[in-house]
């Protein structure tokens, strides 16, 4: 049940698109857009951004699988590859070709990972794209890491069992972003449910960059990178990183804003994917009206 107060409830529906249960939120007119959320995060991502977009494109923003309302059939389809098959296979249900892909952390990933298999490919836009693993032995043992927390029975009671506000807000300081009172809440409500929390946990156990690094050399489409100075999640060196591996990118860094970017500035996110979207066709560009001036 997806609770009234819930940003855009009243466009929420439960989708069965094997092997997960989907929660689903579409609303605006215009070209399609796909929006995915990071990990450890939902639809509610998107609270403030929405709006700003709705007006000139179809949204279609879902919850990745077990997380927020979308219920994860096998936390074995919880990495990369496997969780863009089944999103692949969620569109051709819906109906829904997306004319770009818009994604936050893990979900640029997964948004760059499903242009880079569409035919033809779409522009990106990733915001703080979670482009890279840890480095040396910390990216080999953190997956593994991972996987025995996900697995030990005790691991989601403790960590949901500790859960406060004061906690979630220490976790959240951590991204380098400066949040709203609501959002923090709904960050906190997740972070108190236990099929969330495990749902975050399973991708994490599951996640490789290994295919996406391989291949976005030979991403064709145009890509969009939003990147905050002051992430401490993300760093904006993996953006400048992933900069340099695709053809056609763009960078643009902000030297004030974290990792949830477009949460603290929708206004600044909304405008810099509007003008992407116009730069590159998605979206005909609207013509201002010249100033109407009058003699006294």
């Amino acid at each position: 049940m997806i609770p009234q107060d819930w940003p855009n409830a009243e466009a929420s529906r439960i989708v069965e698109s094997r092997p997960h249960r989907w929660h689903v939120q579409q609303l605006g007119t215009g070209p399609d857009l796909l929006m995915l959320h990071g990990a450890g995060a939902s639809t509610h991502s998107w609270a403030a951004l929405a709006p700003r977009l709705s007006g000139r494109l179809r949204l279609t923003m879902i919850d990745l699988p077990g997380h927020g309302f979308s219920r994860a059939g096998t936390r074995a389809r919880s990495g990369l590859d496997a969780m863009a098959e089944d999103i692949t296979a969620l569109l051709a249900q819906l109906e829904v070709t997306p004319a770009a892909y818009l994604g936050h952390s893990a979900g640029a990933a997964l948004a760059l990972r499903l242009s880079l298999d569409a035919k033809p490919q779409r522009p990106v836009i990733a915001i703080n794209g979670a482009f890279q693993m840890f480095n040396g032995v910390a990216g080999f043992l953190f997956p593994i890491m991972a996987k025995a927390l996900s697995l030990n029975p005790l691991t989601v009671p403790l960590f949901t069992m500790g859960s406060t506000p004061a906690r979630t807000r220490r976790l959240l300081s951590g991204t380098g972003s400066a949040i709203d009172a609501p959002t923090l809440d709904r960050y906190h409500r997740l972070i108190s449910d236990r099929t969330h929390v495990a749902g975050a946990l399973a991708m994490m156990a599951n996640w490789s960059l290994d295919g996406l690094l391989r291949d976005a050399p030979r991403m064709e489409a145009p890509v969009l990178l939003l990147a905050g100075e002051r992430d401490r999640t993300v760093p904006a060196a993996v953006s400048r990183d992933m900069a340099r591996r695709l053809p056609r990118a763009q960078l643009r860094v902000e030297s004030a804003l974290g990792h949830l970017l477009h949460e603290e500035a929708p206004d600044l996110a909304a405008g810099a994917c509007i003008a992407f979207l116009e730069e590159t066709g998605v979206l005909a560009r609207e013509i201002q009206a010249p100033p109407v001036y009058s003699e006294n």
